[in-house]
């Protein structure tokens, strides 16, 4: 069945006129595998920079056309640039384009919103998403306006952590509508495929995607945009820090020096691109044993603090390693939420409030237009 699609796929590719007068963008090499989940069709094209903004018709066309086919609900064509030579050629490129050097000015932002920050750890598994949602709940608690996008691609954890399920609506069978939790304006891949559905992408269409999740989403009006990036320091880090111009990072560690080096990287990869860091947070950081009150150090203590001095970063706080937390994270009942005025969410609270602090000591910074190049 999904070869049969496929082959469908191909052939109306093969038949949409090119504007650029070339033969047709399947026999040029310019469309990448394509990916079959839940009645929905992915794949990436892959033009001249030069004449991305002349193809964006042909994609819009060739996603209407796909919709049409029996056994597939929507297709999603993520158009990449390449910077470099043309397109014509018998295999797509495996690794996108070097982005262009940082801009600190000249970037219009999303239309309605006025930060985005990002919450962002060296590795997996390390609570990043856990943090980033009760940092968005956090500032949501102070009156704040907040949207929360997951931009893990290959593992998106927030429609569990929110306990969010179905699919987004969309306007105008194109703008994607966020859905609603706790107050919060959310959107993630896990939306949009089934929870155990492997996302097989190379860089450039994980990339396209994140854009597309940031450009074609109706925000509305946020004050703060949290993102939650993906773990380490690849291509889609490396593309959301250089091309999106963020208020501000938080990174996520756990206190043990494995942990703290690949934080050191996260680190090091903001500064180069001039993102400012907002602070570290030591996630996991001990335990309190609930039969007898006595603390451990499971993970070691103090590591991400005395990283942050070494590094003349601001410290946001201790995260205990607790059951509750992972209780109420599986449930998709964040502990900000369901229990403000616990011990632990107070924890939250006081983080989300110093990245507030540093946020508006550093003021307003937009964010950006998100347009394919």
């Amino acid at each position: 069945m999904n070869a049969a699609l496929k082959d469908s796929i191909l052939t109306i590719l093969r038949r949409l006129p090119t504007p650029d007068g070339g033969a047709d963008i399947v026999s040029r090499g310019m469309v990448s595998e394509v990916f079959l989940a839940d009645g929905k069709a992915f794949f990436s094209l892959t033009v001249p920079a030069a004449d991305a903004q002349a193809f964006e018709p042909l994609r819009l066309q060739a996603e209407k056309e796909i919709a049409r086919l029996d056994g597939i609900e929507s297709a999603m064509i993520a158009l990449t640039a390449e910077r470099s030579g043309a397109a014509n050629r018998s295999t797509p490129p495996a690794r996108p384009a070097a982005a262009p050097p940082a801009r600190s000015s000249g970037k219009p932002g999303v239309p309605g919103i006025a930060r985005i920050i990002a919450v962002a750890s060296g590795k997996g598994g390390v609570g990043k998403s856990t943090t980033a949602v009760n940092l968005a709940l956090g500032l949501a608690a102070t009156g704040l306006r907040v949207g929360l996008l997951d931009a893990d691609i290959y593992g998106p954890s927030i429609p569990r952590l929110l306990g969010l399920k179905g699919k987004p609506q969309t306007v105008g069978g194109r703008t994607l509508l966020p859905m609603t939790a706790y107050g919060l304006k959310t959107m993630s891949m896990g939306f949009l495929v089934e929870e155990d559905t492997p996302m097989i992408w190379r860089g450039p269409m994980v990339i396209s995607a994140l854009t597309q999740m940031l450009r074609e989403v109706e925000w509305g009006e946020l004050d703060v945009l949290v993102v939650d990036m993906p773990p380490g320091t690849g291509d889609a880090q490396l593309t959301m820090a250089q091309q999106v111009p963020l208020a501000g990072a938080v990174v996520v560690s756990t206190p043990q020096d494995l942990a703290l080096i690949d934080a050191r990287k996260g680190l090091a990869m903001f500064r180069k691109v001039e993102v400012p860091v907002l602070g570290i947070v030591e996630n996991m950081s001990y335990f309190i044993a609930p039969d007898t009150g006595r603390r451990y150090d499971i993970f070691g203590h103090g590591g991400a603090r005395a990283e942050a001095e070494r590094l003349g970063v601001p410290f946001l706080g201790e995260v205990p390693l607790e059951m509750e937390i992972r209780e109420t994270s599986d449930a998709g009942k964040p502990l900000v939420a369901t229990q403000p005025d616990g011990p632990t969410a107070r924890v939250y609270l006081d983080i989300a409030a110093q990245v507030m602090s540093q946020l508006e000591g550093r003021g307003v910074i937009p964010a950006p237009r998100i347009v394919f190049e």
